[in-house]
């Protein structure tokens, strides 16, 4: 079975066929944005709800401080990363959480635990990377309640109940719609409410998405995934389900991944920006963000390989989803300043800065601000 290690070391949640050849960067680097842009980026706080899963190994070992460097130059204000990976156990995860502490511990220059909404702020204002603790399965807490909150006095502060197949809790994206949200995950929807940790419903079905928003007293997020109105996924959300998430209050984050375009089609930002322009005019202006879910550092050639082999591994593990026989990155956003990119795409197509600005991170940082107040 695969550890999140393993996965960190491939660069991502999703992997590449070794017969595709993509285009993986420019020939003369990434493409200017204008100066409007740049400014906006620099001065806004900026949030990333889906990057860098385990962060204590990914940015350890070889190359960490070109690593370490990406993470400074990127511009990004606070990011979540996935803990314990898509199956980790009780025991895997405790240890991926304890190199994530380890990681900021050792550089307090560069990162900041975010444990409250406060922490949210200090870090835009020491100018650190914030590392929001998170979990995008279930089976570390097997069907224990208790281990949420054990997991929370952790710092642990999003958990979603199941990474694409069925758990304890409810049903994922790829195992059908009949059934949602079992008696178990009610149970654990409302711990979560009264701990003042956030209800992540990325990777579940339609129902259990539907279930967990009506269930939940706090609003929930989908911290990664796109539009079913623009491409058909089950990793996708339909229109309906995101009406009812911006009217409880909830966040949807818009990721960078294949499932953003039918196969073979790599996605590029024109299509990332058809799901963007989308879920703002469904959701509204105040319930849309970004959770890229992609690879930090630019991917290269050299990647292709380890990425070509993990697809195997997350195929046997039977955690995949269909549309994993491509990279997982947009081509003309193969950069760590990739979100920098999206300001200037939304700037072009007419938003105004008060919009893109929600987008970036004040949409997010405003509903956490609420969901960790226990």
């Amino acid at each position: 079975m695969i550890t999140r290690r393993q996965f960190a070391k491939s660069l991502g949640s999703a992997v590449v066929l070794s017969t595709l050849k993509p285009e993986l960067v420019w020939p003369s680097g990434p493409p200017q944005v204008s100066a409007k842009a740049a400014e906006l980026y620099r001065s806004s706080f900026v949030l990333d709800c889906n990057t860098l899963a385990s962060i204590g190994f990914q940015l350890t070992g070889d190359e960490q401080e070109v690593k370490l460097k990406a993470v400074r130059d990127s511009g990004i204000t606070v990011l979540k990363s996935t803990l314990g990976g898509p199956n980790g156990t009780f025991e895997q995860t405790r240890a991926d959480i304890a190199a994530a502490d380890e990681l900021i511990e050792k550089k307090p220059d560069l990162f900041l635990k975010v444990r409250s909404p406060g922490d949210l702020q200090r870090a835009q204002q020491q100018r650190k990377v914030g590392v929001i603790f998170s979990f995008e399965a279930a089976t570390m807490l097997e069907d224990k309640i208790e281990r949420i909150e054990q997991f929370r006095n952790l710092g642990v502060r999003i958990m979603q109940l199941t990474y694409n197949r069925r758990s304890p809790f409810a049903v994922g994206c790829l195992d059908g719609d009949e059934q949602g949200l079992t008696e178990l995950g009610r149970e654990a929807v409302a711990k979560m409410n009264t701990l003042g940790v956030a209800l992540d419903l990325s990777h579940a079905n339609t129902r259990t998405i539907a279930e967990g928003i009506a269930t939940s007293k706090k609003p929930p997020i989908v911290s990664h995934s796109g539009c079913r109105s623009v491409h058909m996924h089950p990793r996708n959300l339909e229109d309906r389900v995101m009406k009812a998430l911006a009217t409880k209050g909830g966040i949807m984050g818009i990721y960078m991944l294949p499932y953003l375009t039918p196969s073979p089609k790599q996605p590029t930002l024109d299509d990332y920006m058809r799901h963007m322009e989308h879920a703002l005019k469904i959701c509204g202006e105040d319930h849309v963000g970004i959770g890229t879910d992609v690879p930090f550092r630019r991917i290269t050639e050299n990647d292709l390989e380890g990425l070509r082999k993990q697809l195997e591994q997350r195929k046997a593990a039977g955690v995949s989803a269909p549309g994993e026989d491509r990279p997982p990155y947009i081509p003309d956003l193969n950069t760590p300043r990739k979100i920098e990119i999206v300001v200037d795409a939304l700037l072009k197509r007419g938003y105004t800065s008060r919009i893109v600005e929600k987008v970036l991170g004040a949409n997010f940082k405003r509903v956490f601000s609420e969901i960790w107040t226990a």
